[in-house]
Order: structure tokens, then sequence, then C-alpha cells
């Protein structure tokens, strides 16, 4: 009986593909006389990854890889150069440029990195969480404003008295809870978090990321969570993609990526995270540079780093293959070598 099977949800969020290219040569009369080349940046290569309502993924990478253009794509700050990205059943891109597109940034909204930079300081605290509610109209008299102000304040641990202040008067970690609630303001389903807490101290990222959990599990809330740091996205993702040089290289859920990473480059980036148990073990540093991404390595591009590259991985570029446990680009796991 067919119909015993329930139908699978669909994902909240879905990106098929997507690649953003960045066309950074030199001007055209320098190319014309000096023989420039057209250089072309390719941030984001063919990256396909889904994300269940009220679940987290996690994007991890060195600087560098394309994880930031990735959130930048999921919000509507760039177009994808091709691919696709769907939110709730709707194309994203297409959806921004039409009547339909105030409703769905209404549904997903960002947190930036530098808590002290995306900011106004010349507003105050009711100005900066308050201007989304007025932008959408969401809310029209200014009795009104001020009470869910008050509220989106007091729900990331501030108080309503900090309404009037301005952000110089607090700290990066207090910051940050004002941009959370600044973008909780249209109550959005999906928060894209660009490395929300890689510019605060390490004693405030926990009480941060605390918060952003709560807020996820009182809400109903799904992730992107943008990070360099292994050890944050221990503390917050369902899953963790594994990005470098504008590819995922492994995907798969939090305890199996930590337990049996797969992707020689995956098994780096754990191996440098300090194990408190592990005190009189040196630990393994993350070694050699991120290539130049105008101009990358042939073949899988991490052959240069990589202790099991052999002649087919400086030539033939590995494609992302389904295993039981998740998803790896790596020709030594396809080959059974590692």
């Amino acid at each position: 009986d067919m119909s015993a099977i329930a139908p699978q949800p669909r994902p909240l969020v879905l990106a098929k593909d997507l690649a953003k290219t960045f066309d950074v040569s030199p001007p055209w009369l320098n190319r014309v006389l000096e023989g420039k080349q057209r250089l072309l940046l390719h941030a984001v290569d063919g990256v396909s990854f889904e994300i269940e309502r009220g679940q987290t993924l996690a994007l991890v990478g060195e600087s560098g890889c394309g994880k930031s253009t990735v959130a930048r794509l999921l919000v509507g700050l760039y177009a994808p150069t091709r691919g696709g990205l769907s939110f709730d059943g709707q194309d994203v891109h297409a959806t921004l440029n039409t009547p339909q597109g105030q409703a769905l940034r209404r549904r997903i909204q960002m947190i930036f990195q530098d808590p002290y930079a995306s900011l106004n300081p010349r507003w105050t605290v009711e100005d900066i969480v308050g201007e989304p509610l007025r932008e959408q109209g969401l809310t029209a008299n200014p009795a009104d404003l001020h009470a869910r102000v008050a509220d989106l304040l007091q729900s990331v641990g501030l108080s309503a008295m900090d309404m009037a202040k301005y952000p110089h008067q607090f700290s990066g970690g207090q910051r940050q809870r004002i941009s959370i609630a600044r973008a909780l303001g249209t109550e959005p389903e999906f928060l894209v978090c660009d490395e929300p807490t890689s510019a605060l101290d390490v004693s405030v990222q926990a009480q941060v990321l605390n918060i952003m959990k709560d807020l996820q599990r009182a809400r109903g809330l799904t992730y992107l969570f943008i990070s360099h740091n292994l050890a944050v996205v221990r503390h917050v993702s369902d899953q963790v993609g594994v990005m470098y040089l504008g590819r995922l290289v492994e995907l798969a859920d939090k305890q199996t990526l930590f337990a049996t990473p797969r992707h020689p480059y995956t098994r780096m980036l754990i191996d440098a995270i300090p194990k408190m148990r592990d005190t009189g073990r040196a630990r393994t540093p993350v070694s050699g540079e991120v290539p130049n991404p105008l101009s990358p390595p042939g073949g899988c591009a991490f052959h240069p780093r990589c202790p099991h590259a052999n002649a087919r991985c400086t030539s033939e570029r590995p494609t992302i293959q389904f295993f039981s446990t998740g998803r790896v680009a790596c020709h030594a796991v396809q080959e059974g070598r590692i």
C-alpha cells in the first residue's frame, strides 16, 4: 500500500549547484595596452545542500573558501552566476524581484560578523531594532513599536531600559545581541549567521551561542551558521558542511563528522582543535596555505596540502559522492585508500 508511506517533508532551504563568479579583471584599457587577461574569481563553484526546518547547517572553512559568499547568496545580497536556491518551495532570487519579495525578505534575515560595524553608531538601540519593523510596515504607532522593541531586547537577554542607549555604550557581546534582536523583528523563519561570534571574546561566544540555541528552540528557527571554527560549530550545528576553495568537500551530520571525518581536509581541521584530554599530545597544526583562489590548483584543489594525493588527484577533480554517512568529494576515499 503506497499511501502508507508518509511523504518526506521538503527541506525549507534547498541549494542546488550554487555558483558565484566575480569578474576581477584589470580595467579594459589595461587589458588592451598591457595584454592582460580577464580574471575570474570562482568564489562559490557548485555547492548543493538542504536544510530541514528547525535545523542548523554549519558551513566551515578557512578564509577565502567562499562561505561568506554562500551566506550573501542565500539572503539575496548576491545573485548566483548559476544554480538555484529555493526557500519553502519558492525560487529565492526570482521572488525577491517580485511584489512577493517583501514577504520573503521578512522570512530570511542575516546576522553579520562584526557587531561594531553593523550597527549605526548615531542611532539609539530603539531606532536600530525598530528599523526593520518600520521599513516592513509591521508597526505603525510609536507606542506599539516601543513595546515590540522592548520584547525583542528582553528575548536576547537585554533590558527594555537599553532602548535609549547608543551602540558605543555596549560590549561586543551585547552589541551582537542587539543585532540578533534586530534580525528577529520581522519574525523570520531562517537566519543566516555569518561568523556571528568570531569577533567576540571566547568567554562571550558561548553566551551568544546559547542565546541563539534558546531562540531556535523557542521560535522553531532554521539556521545557516558560517564559521571558520569547528569548535564553535560543534556547539550549535546539526549538520556540518566543510568548504574548500568554493566547493563542498564533505557534508555529514555533526556526530558523524567529528567521530569519523572522511575527507583529509576535514581530518586536518579536526586535528587542529585543542582537546582538553590530550594536554600532553602535540596537536597537529593546519599545514600549508590556502592557494590563491584566482589560480587554483588543477584536479582536486586540496592536493598540494594532502598527504594522500596521487597522480589522479592532481589531474582529475573529484565529484561529491553519497555515502551512508554523508557526502565526500575525495578520490582517496572513493578508492578506499583511506
